[in-house]
């Protein structure tokens, strides 16, 4: 599992010094950001949105405490790191946080870390069983969402606001309004069928359109869609009459 992380703390030897003992010894761990203060901290975890912040208690101006209080809410873990085995110990400790003592442990720095993945793990497992219960309670009058796991992130896609996908071989790349591409490590196959009730149909081997994102039929190249978001899909030969006969039908 793939992780993404900030490193917060004012000396720049201690934040190389994580930085590469997590590229060592951390592997799927990718530092998005570090900053040597509260104030950068605070731009740094808004600007890459990580998975797990590596956070100093003791700072210049502002602590780490500060930094979690510029957050209405914290959607990222954190890892404490600290030189002082007294400080906020033992409020992190009731609050089942993580702390790493300075210098740091390699093995208690990889135990943190599979924590942190194991929480992140379970909060994505969370979400995707909320998904489900979503689209199981779904009734007309609402759209229901379809999981889409990236390298980085699992984005929740309205079915309605997927214009088309596109396969590249194993990948498939979701379009959506406004030029937005999400590309997904899976095959066009798999969502072809689980979004062929929602008004979607396979015009080619590479491609899976939503009807109603259909501007016209064009004649060229013995018949292509022309898009809302103007893209030209090819149609296959087998696949053109089943084609004609959908777009026949909509109102």
């Amino acid at each position: 599992m793939d992780i993404t992380c900030v490193i917060i703390d004012d000396e720049a030897n201690n934040v190389e010094n994580l930085k590469g003992l997590l590229e060592k010894w951390c592997p799927g761990v990718n530092v998005a950001a570090c900053a040597g203060s509260a104030d950068k901290g605070i731009e740094a975890i808004r600007a890459t949105t990580p998975d797990v912040v590596f956070l100093d208690i003791q700072m210049p101006q502002k602590s780490g405490f500060e930094v979690l209080k510029a957050f209405e809410t914290v959607t990222f873990e954190v890892v404490f790191i600290t030189a002082f085995d007294q400080y906020g110990i033992q409020a992190i400790k009731f609050s089942a946080l993580d702390y790493l003592l300075k210098p740091i442990d390699i093995e208690e720095l990889k135990k943190a870390v599979e924590k942190a993945k194991a929480r992140i793990a379970a909060r994505q497992q969370n979400q995707n069983i909320g998904n489900l219960l979503s689209f199981i309670k779904n009734t007309q009058q609402d759209v229901p969402k379809i999981a889409l796991p990236t390298m980085s992130e699992t984005r929740y896609v309205k079915v309605s606001e997927i214009i088309r996908c596109e396969a590249y071989n194993n990948y498939t790349t979701f379009f959506l309004p406004q030029g937005e591409e999400v590309l997904v490590c899976k095959t066009l196959k798999e969502f072809a069928e689980l979004l062929k009730p929602y008004g979607f149909e396979r015009t080619h081997q590479s491609h899976l359109v939503n009807i109603k994102y259909v501007k016209s039929l064009l004649k060229e190249d013995g018949g292509k869609l022309l898009m809302e978001d103007r893209s030209k899909i090819p149609i296959s030969r087998q696949n053109l009459d089943k084609i004609k006969k959908t777009l026949s039908g909509i109102n």
